[in-house]
């Protein structure tokens, strides 16, 4: 272990990204998001949809995972999953949240933080339907979070799920669907020499949806 860690204290990547200027900004974070995902995309970062989701329980106890943005727009950036998740019970004892998209090809972040909504019913069937048959099956079969006894019960339960409806179309459970997170704040972030980054931050500043701009130290 004590070599590992000793590796770990010495691991230094420079950032040796393009400068940002905020004078270039979108005075919107969520036109400003569109352009770095298309660029990220044709870049050809790896699955830039990935996201670090942290929520926070009842207690106050923090929890993280990934999971992938499938949309995002004015409204908000939305994922899916099994709302008696662990993730799905935190947000239900408290709606506050964060995100974090970290683009390494790029030497790039964005952070967005905010309140966390449940999709309309009709929204989350429609995505469920459009999901490969097989990712339908696991959404049926996992009671994600929970204390599973076996592999070959979840196997087992896959199967038994594709033999039930194999001449029929999959109904989207009623404890699985969409979420999206409604930003009242943003940050973009690019790695530069010298660890003298560039920050740039959207604050939201009103009802009307008006949004606030401005740099920050690194």
């Amino acid at each position: 272990m004590n070599s590992v860690r000793r590796m770990t204290s010495i691991l230094r990547n420079e950032y040796n990204g393009e400068g940002l200027d905020i004078a270039f900004f979108a005075e919107d974070p969520v036109q400003q998001f569109e352009r770095w995902m298309k660029e990220a995309i044709l870049n050809n970062v790896r699955e830039p949809n990935a996201v670090h989701l942290a929520t926070i329980d009842a207690a106050g106890s923090p929890s993280g995972r990934i999971v992938l943005l499938r949309d995002f727009s004015y409204r908000g950036f939305t994922f899916y999953t099994n709302y008696e998740s662990r993730k799905g019970e935190g947000l239900q004892q408290n709606s506050l949240a964060s995100m974090t998209f970290f683009w390494n090809e790029m030497y790039r972040q964005v952070r967005l933080g905010g309140n966390v909504f449940r999709l309309p019913a009709e929204e989350s069937d429609a995505y469920f339907r459009s999901r490969p048959r097989e990712s339908q099956i696991s959404a049926v079969a996992s009671q994600q979070s929970r204390v599973l006894d076996s592999r070959e019960l979840l196997e087992r339960l896959a199967v038994e799920i594709d033999e039930k409806y194999r001449d029929r179309p999959i109904p989207r459970p009623e404890n699985w669907g969409g979420y999206y997170l409604s930003p009242d704040y943003v940050e973009f972030w690019q790695g530069r020499e010298h660890r003298l980054h560039d920050r740039i931050q959207y604050v939201k500043t009103g009802k009307d949806n008006t949004w606030s701009k401005h740099l920050l130290f690194p």
